[in-house]
């Protein structure tokens, strides 16, 4: 259990640097000129580019804590909560890969268009609802991208924090427990810039984020409801129904292991495929 509080510690720690950096380059953004901001934010504002930078890093860094965190609490079997309160508890990690994914649409340059590209294929591929997915969520060719700035800086926090609110109550972030964690955040901010992609290379260059790689080679064979919808929710499924015996647990967990090596091998594909050229 140590174990487990420890790196959910760590993960809160990096999303409340996240957030307090976010507000920073919030005050600097315009939805309506998203690659014009981000660029003056980098180039214009003193300190922009560390606050983007830090932004970015304690983003990335975040959600994989949070993914570490809660393989660490399945693998020692420690996700013996009311079957209710686990479902909700795990809603906010598809809730933080939403805000993780907007980010990425909210820079406004190569990358950011292809995500939202992708997010609106995907959710308008949803029968019935697609559309209303796609209305809350997204709405690129109505409201540009203010309904993303919107969701990213409001709604998706708020949702993602009635999921986990609960949770989040019993880890401790006192400063000099994280100092580690802080130091290498600061250095990673002061010496490398956060990516931003203002050239769009063409069609058969274009790439989503790193964690949506797979999905996209996955496009290329099936369609969008299969891969953009139905996969990520069996897997979702799985882990909301985990069972709690040890000896039923370990062959999902088995299977939970080969479908992320499978997706892990078909992002390498992917990413040779768009970055292998040159």
């Amino acid at each position: 259990m140590i174990t487990a509080t420890r790196w959910g510690a760590h993960c809160l720690a990096a999303l409340y640097i996240s957030i307090s950096s976010g507000v920073v380059v919030a005050l600097q953004y315009n939805p309506a000129e998203p690659l014009f901001s981000t660029l003056s934010l980098e180039l214009v504002v003193p300190y922009g580019s560390f606050w983007r930078a830090l932004h970015y890093y304690s983003s990335q860094l975040f959600f994989l804590l949070l993914l570490v965190h809660l393989a660490v609490v399945i693998t020692e079997n420690q996700h013996r909560y009311d079957r209710a309160q686990w479902i909700r508890l795990l809603s906010s990690v598809p809730v933080a890969l939403l805000l993780l994914f907007t980010g990425y649409i909210l820079r406004g340059d190569t990358t950011g268009t292809s995500a939202g590209m992708i997010a609106e294929n995907i959710a308008l591929s949803v029968p019935f609802i697609g559309k209303t997915i796609n209305g809350f969520l997204f709405d690129l060719s109505a409201s540009s991208l203010k309904k993303v700035y919107a969701q990213h800086l409001v709604g998706l926090v708020v949702i993602g924090g009635f999921f986990a609110w609960n949770h989040l109550r019993r880890y401790q972030t006192r400063l000099r427990y994280h100092l580690p964690l802080m130091a290498l955040l600061l250095a990673c901010s002061t010496a490398l810039p956060a990516p931003l992609e203002p050239d769009h290379p063409g069609a058969g260059l274009i790439a989503g984020p790193w964690f949506f790689l797979g999905l996209q080679e996955l496009l290329r064979y099936l369609p969008a409801f299969w891969a953009g919808v139905f996969l990520p929710t069996l897997f979702i499924a799985i882990l909301f129904f985990l069972p709690f015996d040890n000896t039923k647990l370990r062959p999902v967990l088995n299977t939970i292991t080969l479908g992320l090596i499978f997706y892990g091998l078909i992002s390498l594909l992917s990413y040779n495929r768009i970055f292998g050229h040159g």
